[in-house]
């Protein structure tokens, strides 16, 4: 019995025991760097405290152990990167000095040179993975199980293995494992991981629906529509990577620098190892000592992390927030665009029309006539019909007519007869010029208003007229007053008619503007804007609008997350909002602003620390705590943006 119970246990706790060892040497690996450097503080601090009780052997022993352990991390990434690129960089600067200070007997200002730089390594790495974690926190949005229903039966199985038309079944409360259309149900989804919303989306039959998206209330069934590794959240967190791992152009001058900068203060710590013995009578180990400070405190390891921190920083909020750069170059250029195009209709508007006014003869009944128009009109497709059916639905009236016949006539309306009359609705056109008078020539101001005209005329007599408008969207006019306060020129680019692009860049705001435009129109204007301003960006849907979105400095694309929208333009929002762009201008200029305070900062400290050396005030420690201290400072500088 006892040896049975044995066995048991052993089948079911060491499973257990082998996770928890492994998460336990997981969690060992990645604080390596940090446990080391802890390490290296604590043997100096022995060798330190107990000096004197200690040979001269054991002392050595215990400061190069302090160096081996404390350095290992940073002189294997040195050599590692030398070897590489041919180049030496701040980690081998770092590495001489300390070496240069054990050589002339300052075996303990070393190892505290190594102490304090794999510190502050270990926390540069930290704060550096912070912002991956952003990323890493989105992969795990996405669930790794799907509740297929095939034939009847459900069954579990890895995402991975969901086939394109598959059908699933996502509780209340799930993620949403793949993209795919609703087949079956209602619910609201909190879209929040894609877009950044906070406010949950009503879906029903026939919604799309994406990956790591929640359901919050009721069963549905959903269609699948792109195998998981093709979906929008897999393409995101693609996206986001890629522009994490590009390198902004101020980066690149930054890098360019430190290959020449490091040479330099090479060969000026060369000649200052001798130079001063004869010019200042500097004791030899005094001079020697100096240089070797001058070596640690002329490192540009601040310098170097001013800028990629707060990229990565920045990069990761805009993606927490809906707002996608496919690179830090896009980013940082974002506050120096001096015009901005855009596009009217799903930009500047809905894009989609909503009834405004309604105006019906006097001698006819309101509802008579609504019923009418709402069971002659659900029978079509066209916007505008849906437009008007959607506000009939609105009003509790009787639509049950016999409908005999209809016509589409396209591009002008449609006509209908019931009960031997004949029913006409569509533009001016088609009902005749006579409806110009129809209500004392109301049409003539409505259309100046940029709205269209829908008259519904009974035989040969106009009865009503529906007015109906591409509304503007709520934020827009904040958001080209946040575009014109950075000092932005904005111009509205549209296919649509002179009267109609008048009237909403009026209600908006805008400075100027362009009727009549095709797609190869607006290239051509993105073009002259360029010539004009220099620095353009153009917004669009991302599909019609791909071609001026390729030809301008900075493509934004407001396509909802469509594909078109993720392959065609440098920014990506995942909802059609302006006001997101403002957004992203205002993270640009904040981490611009960030950028230059820590350029500022990293060479000011630099210059500090070199003259406090010269007129000998400045120890090895106190250079290591200050050159260390100002990179720990700009990196936490720059994730500040991660905050917003």
């Amino acid at each position: 019995m006892s040896t049975l119970l044995r066995i048991i246990t052993n089948k079911h706790i060491t499973p257990i025991h082998n996770e928890r060892n492994h998460l336990f040497l997981n969690r060992l690996r990645k604080h390596a760097e940090l446990i080391a450097a802890i390490t290296s503080g604590f043997l100096i601090a022995l060798a330190w405290g107990f000096e004197n009780n200690l040979s001269t052997t054991t002392w050595i022993s215990l400061n190069l152990a302090a160096f081996t352990i404390g350095g290992f991390a940073k002189a294997k990434e040195g050599i590692e990167d030398t070897i590489k690129d041919r180049k030496l960089n701040v980690e081998m600067l770092m590495i001489f000095a300390a070496i240069g200070a054990a050589a002339i007997g300052y075996w303990t200002e070393g190892a505290i040179l190594i102490f304090i730089f794999a510190l502050s390594g270990a926390l540069e790495t930290y704060t550096m993975n912070k912002s991956e974690r952003e990323i890493s926190s989105l992969m795990d949005l996405q669930p790794e199980q799907a509740l297929r229903i095939s034939n009847g039966r459900e069954e579990f199985i890895h995402v991975s293995a969901l086939r394109i038309n598959d059908e699933i079944l996502i509780k209340a409360g799930e993620r949403i494992p793949a993209d795919g259309v609703i087949v079956k149900g209602t619910t609201s989804i909190d879209e929040s991981a894609l877009t950044g919303e906070s406010f949950p989306v009503e879906k029903e039959k026939d919604h799309k629906v994406f990956a790591g998206t929640v359901n919050l209330t009721g069963s549905l069934t959903v269609e699948i529509t792109k195998l998981s590794s093709d979906s929008l959240f897999q393409k995101i967190i693609t996206l986001v990577q890629n522009a994490q791992s590009e390198k902004s152009p101020s980066q690149l001058f930054i890098e360019k620098f430190e290959n020449i900068y490091v040479n330099i203060v090479l060969v000026v710590v060369a000649v200052m190892m001798f130079l001063p013995h004869f010019i200042f009578g500097w004791s030899w180990t005094d001079t020697i000592y100096r240089a070797m400070i001058l070596l640690v405190v002329a490192s540009p390891c601040a310098l170097v992390a001013s800028i990629m921190p707060a990229t990565l920083a920045a990069i990761s909020t805009g993606a927490r927030n809906g707002v996608l750069f496919k690179g830090g170059v896009h980013l940082e250029n974002l506050t120096s665009i001096k015009a901005i195009a855009i596009d009217k209709t799903g930009t500047l508007t809905e894009g989609k029309p909503e009834v405004t006014d309604v105006y019906v003869d006097p001698n006819y009944n309101k509802e008579t006539i609504l019923g009418v128009t709402r069971a002659i009109e659900k029978e079509s497709n066209h916007p505008l019909a849906k437009a008007i059916v959607s506000y009939c639905n609105e009003f509790n009236i009787d639509d049950s007519f016999d409908i005999e016949e209809t016509k589409d006539v396209s591009g002008k309306g449609i006509t209908a007869v019931i009960q031997g009359e004949i029913w006409r609705l569509g533009n001016l056109a088609f009902v005749g010029d006579k409806a110009q008078e129809f209500q004392n020539g109301i049409a003539s101001q409505l259309a100046r208003e940029a709205k269209t005209l829908v008259f519904i005329a009974k035989n040969e007599t106009v009865v009503g007229l529906i007015a109906l408008k591409d509304i503007l969207r709520k934020d827009t006019i904040a958001a080209i007053k946040t575009f014109k306060n950075y000092g932005i020129q904005t111009v509205m680019l549209s296919g649509d008619n002179e009267t109609t692009v008048r009237a909403i860049a009026k209600e908006a705001n805008i400075d100027t503007y362009i009727a009549n435009c095709l797609p190869e129109d607006k290239v051509t204007h993105v073009k002259q804007l360029r010539e004009e301003y220099g620095n353009v960006a153009m917004v669009g849907d991302g599909i019609n609008d791909a071609p001026a979105l390729a030809t301008a400095n900075i493509g934004i694309a407001m396509g909802a997350g469509t594909d078109v929208a993720l392959d065609t333009a440098d920014v990506v929002l995942m909802k059609n909002k302006l006001s997101k762009i403002a957004n992203a201008i205002t993270l640009s200029a904040r981490m611009n602003k960030i950028v230059k305070q820590n350029i500022i900062f990293s060479i000011s400290v630099i210059l500090v620390l070199i003259a406090s050396n010269f007129i000998q005030v400045l120890d090895m420690p106190l250079g290591v705590i200050g050159h260390e201290g100002s990179t720990i400072l700009v990196i936490l500088n720059g994730l500040r943006l991660l905050k917003q």
